[in-house]
């Protein structure tokens, strides 16, 4: 069972207390008697807790919170006790499944139960605690807790239809057809003039309307027309230095380079950089005019290349600060209006603008009056009333309009916004709701990784255990999914189209944080403090230096470390943190580096991480640059250890193999973009006896150099992502035979760093993938030796497929173009042979790059690639020149206009065997020819005039093109 907000530690508590009341061990009989009747009592406790949690907090008499905070605390208090127990007795060396260990395990915990010292501790901890479970039990049948919330309808569905909510989301904008286009309009003012000036756009608005949503689809319009471009969030607290460190960030400066400069080597350095550029910078979600007088030092009115600057803001008097210059522009954000508003509501709910059926049309009217033409409100309230494929009954509709109150119609105000928010919050599972608090940790405009927020959520034990073949990771998938597909989470795509990350919504962190702080969920600190202290104990701690002199910034302290669970820190709060060693029972250690000098030295000690025995979850993040990292032996003595995250270039001691329950393994840190198309270092060289490690479901940047690391991945058959480089040839069969043993694999990467690139035959007969196979990537210096002969049918989940092979051909196109889910294909080839790409496949294919050591014609037929968005290609200039000749035609005819979906064409030209000129007439050719597309799709291109350099072949100039572009 899980933690969840409702109940405390609770449902995990109960479990563990039955583990207690086994016969081995031993316990005497009033201890015992002790625990079934503190079992029984919490169990009731547990079903009335999870009532308490359904009902509004606004809606609960203060007496009901005061005693379900209570048992909250005293169930933490309770685990704490047990895990305590539990730590001492055992060794982490149990494999799972072995009985004859568990055996041995549960004598030694008995033995040590009925020792002296040992006995009397958990003795008078459960006489202690029985005595306050009866007190609070008294209170509850005083305070009626067990019929709370009994009259109170629920609204408890989750909508299956994701993509149209995205869609929703992404397209906001658009709904009326002209936002956009009149900020555009006022974008473009005096590019006419002769001298073409800097001008400020600022689009003010209040929380919710989608002013965000609104520049970033502008921005993603015009990006491409600028020397240079930065889309940075600010957010309220925020420092001028901050705000100039995360420009020239995203303008590509190094951070290690910028993080001892003061606020004006910082302005400095930005406008020599933008001084002769054209730029296009978005600075969003701007609180304070005084931060703006300093941030607009940074732009010198005197460029003249037609620069743009756009701001966004909630507050009026900061958009005119923002546009103090007559050849500036304010845009005021309105509300939809209501047709807007119903066809957003409508399509939402029907999944047609216009499908509302007559009984729905006056309540619905009622209820989007409330939402007062707010998108957010629109789509929360909404994703409450879609249930599956079919709509709510009408008197939850009902239910729903009375419960919203009448505030909004009155006063568009950030609380009303909470309070629709919250109903959409009390809609979810109790699980959910714990999911969407812990949330709180990360700072205002985070983009937080999927990754790393599910394996915090599995430390903290708020993912429930799933189906027998789903693990825990996968459970926590569909919880992060449930949040997305509630709105209470904004999606971040990379640049395959896949959700790698989310946003939190400002007005849905201020629900967040008013609950979190009512239920003492979070604490968070800024360093403004240097001493804690809260009604009750601290379970969650993130640090958040918001100090304006680092440097001041000393280690806080507590008046108790004793029961926080979750420490996470942020860029420079580093030197907040207290000692390792004053943290008894932390679960989740989230570490960034950055700021902190002299390897660790001072105040704390890495050694220490080996007194944190609870420990599940380890994370360290650092600057690209930073010093080696060197974990200790001590690391070994974790063994409650699941994750553990490092940057690249990390030492791991030899007693890493003794983390036997070790889930996840990423040396890397977390991944960026960048880092998902390029691997630069960082990767792991395991020991000997890594093999042990058979919970382990991700592996992400090992380097191997020996076969018998290779066949030690034979035992980690829970394996769902691999990454792995061969640093020497002739590991290749022992890698197909452990492949074969990973049934539950969804990603697989392959790189080699060797005298020569490796060759892989991986053909049906030899490695047969699981259905679950979701991307197979092969990095360059490993290559193919012929297409393997798998089923494209069996390949159910396939979506990206990255491989190097010899000859392609036709027949080879056809299988590829029968795998049903591929959206993404890389093929690197020494194709010399014309290709058609036909109308018979590919027909969820979103992305293609097809690159050949000797490039020849492509030609795209009509009816190939319907839903094609992106298309990498390497041109032979000469063979195009020779077929152009045989046919008497122009260079080259691709059949780009029968791609109705195309976006992007990113091209490598090779020009051996053509002059100069014709090189370019065939250049030209090519933008000509999509200058004719209704799509107008963006094209970049690069030429290589001499013969093909070794890695003109991989994929980098078009993923980088692309990256860069979409940045």
């Amino acid at each position: 069972m899980a933690m969840d907000l409702a109940t405390g530690a609770m449902g995990a508590l109960l479990p563990k207390l039955l583990e207690l009341l086994k016969d081995e061990y031993k316990l005497q009989k009033k201890v015992r008697e002790g625990v079934e009747s503190l079992s029984r009592e919490l169990r009731s406790m547990h079903a009335a807790l999870r009532k308490v949690g359904e009902v509004p907090r606004d809606q609960l008499d203060e007496q009901v919170k005061i005693w379900a905070g209570e048992v909250r605390e005293l169930s933490f208090d309770m685990e704490d006790i047990v895990d305590k127990f539990l730590v001492r007795v055992d060794d982490g060396s149990k494999p799972a499944g072995n009985p004859k260990k568990l055996k041995r395990l549960t004598k030694k915990m008995a033995g040590w139960l009925t020792k002296g010292k040992t006995h009397h501790e958990i003795a008078d901890a459960i006489k202690s605690i029985n005595k306050q479970v009866k007190e609070i039990a008294e209170r509850r049948a005083r305070y009626n807790v067990d019929n709370i919330g009994d009259s109170l309808p629920t609204m408890s569905s989750i909508d299956p239809r994701l993509g149209a909510l995205y869609t929703e989301v992404t397209e906001l904008v658009g709904i009326a057809g002209k936002r956009d286009q009149e900020v555009m309009k006022l974008l473009s003012e005096g590019d006419g003039m002769p001298k073409k000036k800097l001008k400020i756009v600022s689009v003010v608005g209040f929380g919710g309307l989608g002013k965000t949503t609104l520049v970033k689809a502008v921005y993603d319009k015009i990006e491409c027309s600028y020397d240079c471009k930065a889309f940075v969030p600010v957010g309220r607290k925020a420092e001028a230095k901050q705000v100039f460190t995360s420009i020239l960030l995203h303008l590509g400066m190094n951070g290690n380079q910028l993080i001892m400069l003061d606020e004006k080597l910082l302005i400095d350095k930005l406008r020599e950089f933008l001084k002769n550029k054209r730029y296009l910078i978005v600075i969003d979600d701007i609180w304070d005019e005084e931060l703006w007088i300093v941030i607009k030092c940074a732009f010198s009115s005197s460029n003249n290349f037609g620069s743009r600057l756009i701001t966004t803001t909630r507050i009026v008097s900061v958009s005119e600060s923002c546009c103090s210059s007559t050849n500036d522009s304010i845009y005021t954000m309105e509300p939809l209006s209501d047709d807007d508003s119903e066809r957003l509501f409508y399509k939402r709910i029907f999944s047609q603008e216009s499908g509302c059926p007559p009984e729905f049309k006056e309540v619905s009217g009622a209820i989007l009056k409330k939402c007062g033409g707010v998108p957010l409100a629109i789509i929360t309230i909404a994703s409450l009333l879609a249930s599956g494929q079919q709509v709510k009954p009408k008197n939850e509709w009902h239910v729903l309009l009375e419960s919203i109150g009448r505030g909004l119609t009155k006063n568009r105000s950030a609380k009303e916004m909470i309070r629709i928010l919250s109903f959409s919050y009390y809609d979810l599972p109790s699980h959910l709701k714990t999911c969407l608090l812990y949330l709180g940790m990360f700072p205002e405009d985070s983009e937080i990784m999927k990754h790393q927020l599910i394996w915090m959520w599995i430390a903290e034990s708020f993912v429930q255990c799933g189906k027998e073949n789903t693990s825990l990771f996968e459970v926590g998938e569909t919880y992060f999914n449930e949040l997305l597909n509630k709105s209470l989470i904004q999606p971040v795509y990379d640049r395959f189209g896949s959700v790698h990350a989310c946003r939190v919504h400002d007005s849905v962190l201020d629900l967040i944080c008013s609950l979190s702080s009512e239920e003492n969920f979070v604490t968070i600190v800024n360093g403004t403090n240097d001493t804690i202290s809260t009604e009750g104990n601290v379970r969650r701690l993130s640090l958040q230096n918001a100090r304006k002199e680092e440097g001041q910034a000393r280690p806080i302290r507590f008046e108790s470390t004793g029961h926080v669970r979750s420490v996470v820190t942020f860029a420079l709060a580093i030197n907040l943190m207290p000692q390792f060693s004053s943290f008894v029972v932390l679960r989740v250690l989230d570490l960034d580096l950055e700021g902190y000098y002299g390897r660790m030295k001072g105040h704390l000690n890495l050694q220490e991480l080996g007194s944190l025995l609870h420990l599940r979850y380890l994370r360290l993040s650092q600057g690209g640059n930073a010093d080696e990292l060197t974990l200790p032996e001590e690391i070994g003595k974790l063994q409650f250890l699941k994750v553990l995250d490092l940057p690249r270039d990390t030492r791991l001691p030899s007693s890493v193999i003794k983390l036997t329950r070790l889930m996840c393994l990423r040396i890397n840190g977390k991944l960026t973009r960048l880092m998902c198309l390029r691997i630069n270092g960082g990767r792991f060289q395991p020991p000997d006896g890594f093999g042990n490690l058979r919970s382990m479901e991700v592996l992400s940047k090992i380097k191997v150099g020996s076969v018998s690391i290779v066949k030690e991945l034979d035992n980690m058959h829970r394996l769902r992502e691999l990454n792995i480089k061969f640093e020497c040839s002739g590991l290749v069969e022992s890698l197909v035979e452990s492949l074969g043993k990973m049934q539950k694999i969804q990603r697989v990467e392959i790189s080699a760093k060797c005298e020569r690139e490796v060759s892989m035959d991986l053909l049906g007969e030899l490695w047969v993938p699981p259905a679950s196979l979701q991307e197979f990537i092969m990095k360059k210096g490993v290559r193919l030796s012929i297409q393997p002969a798998w089923n494209p049918y069996h390949m159910s989940q396939l979506f990206k497929l990255h491989i190097s092979v010899g000859e392609v051909g036709q027949e080879d196109l056809k299988f590829l173009g029968r795998l049903p889910a591929l959206r993404m294909l890389e093929l690197v080839s020494n194709n010399q042979r014309p290709l058609l790409v036909g109308a018979e496949g590919f027909r969820c294919l979103e992305r293609v790059v097809l690159c050949s050591v000797s490039p020849s014609q492509i030609l795209f037929q009509p009816g190939a690639l319907p839903k094609a968005e992106l298309v990498g290609l390497d041109i032979g200039l000469r063979a195009a020149k020779e077929e152009a000749a045989d046919k008497s035609g122009d260079w080259f005819d691709l059949g780009m206009e029968n791609l109705p979906s195309l976006r992007r064409v990113i091209v490598k030209f090779f020009r051996w065997g053509v002059t100069v000129g014709e090189a370019k007439q065939a250049e030209a050719a090519l933008e000509n020819a999509l200058r004719a597309h209704p799509n107008r799709p963006f094209f970049f291109s690069i030429r290589f005039d001499e013969d093909i350099p070794e890695d003109a072949r991989d994929e980098d100039v078009y993923n980088s093109s692309d990256d860069e572009e979409s940045e």
